[in-house]
């Protein structure tokens, strides 16, 4: 099928309005991408939750900005780690707060929205060992959240790469996760699937933009192994992994990536809800206010969640 119409409209007008990410800086992508999320976003839609808290969480070399929102919800409730996206370059605790107010409302959990350290200031493995740290943290301080013992993980885009890397080490750890939320995930950063060429331009999140974000992330190393698992999770040990919902859109370079990864947990054993959206784009998660489509996506996402953490 197309394009939704209300996300096409979205599109021409995010084309004609500035060059793009790729060729400036990353404190200028930061600025674009919070005018989108942000500035052009009104403040009174967002869901409510009870309380939203900002902490301090130590990360693997300082203390990280964490975001603890609490739903209304009687608890104790279990608490998912959430990781945002923005290519391991731009996005903070800001640019997905209504996607960790969601997570709280739809799926009756506390969050603890991680502000982990970013490329290319702090180039990989920096912002996957902030992950690991926060969620080792988390693990630990359960009823300081307010939560149960029922742990889980999720992120979008990069988050979802932290996410599925987080997985895989909290197993190794003996630390039993309930869940992983991945949302347009990246797990293999070697691919070549053909969505990438299919969707390499004018969809929100282009070829161009993920190769910059990508030099951003590792153009540090002098060797890079594509297929080491703490950045390409699909190489990893996908055996005895915490359930998983994982989405993607129609119209998004990272389809493929997403669907495949599916199958690969599914061949290993791991339950998997598996969800790709028709007529939808990257970044849809944020994208409700713009498109009925993309909000009952949303919808759909969370209650598969939410099924798995109280299941």
């Amino acid at each position: 099928m197309p394009v939704d119409p209300q996300l096409a409209a979205l599109l021409e007008f995010l084309a004609a309005s500035g060059k793009p990410m790729s060729e400036g800086t990353p404190e200028e992508a930061r600025r674009s991408f919070r005018t989108l999320t942000v500035d052009l976003r009104d403040p009174a839609t967002l869901p409510a939750v009870d309380a939203v808290e900002d902490i301090t969480i130590p990360g693997a070399e300082g203390d990280l900005a964490g975001r603890v929102y609490t739903p209304g919800t009687p608890g104790p409730l279990p608490t998912v780690v959430f990781f945002h996206g923005g290519g391991f370059v731009i996005g903070d605790l800001d640019t997905h707060d209504l996607v960790a107010r969601t997570i709280a409302t739809a799926c009756d959990a506390v969050v603890l929205s991680v502000a982990y350290r970013l490329a290319p200031e702090h180039p990989w493995p920096a912002g996957l060992d902030d992950a690991l740290a926060a969620t080792r943290w988390a693990a630990a301080h359960l009823p300081d959240l307010g939560g149960d013992d029922r742990l889980a993980v999720g992120g979008d885009s990069a988050g979802g790469n932290l996410s599925a890397i987080v997985a895989q080490a909290c197993r190794d750890e003996g630390l039993a996760l309930a869940g992983q939320l991945l949302m347009y995930p990246v797990t293999d950063t070697g691919s070549d699937h053909p969505s990438m060429t299919e969707n390499a331009e004018g969809y929100l999140l282009d070829l161009a933009t993920m190769m910059w974000f990508h030099q951003q992330y590792t153009g540090h190393l002098p060797e890079l192994d594509l297929a080491d698992p703490r950045l390409s999770p699909r190489h990893g040990d996908l055996s005895r992994l915490a359930p998983a919902v994982i989405v993607v859109a129609e119209f998004d370079p990272l389809r493929d990536d997403g669907l495949a990864y599916a199958a690969a947990l599914i061949d290993a054993g791991v339950p998997v809800e598996v969800r790709n959206f028709p007529g939808l784009i990257h970044g849809f998660a944020d994208l409700g206010r713009h498109s009925p489509a993309a909000q009952a996506a949303v919808e759909e996402t969370f209650a598969l969640f939410r099924k798995v953490l109280h299941g």
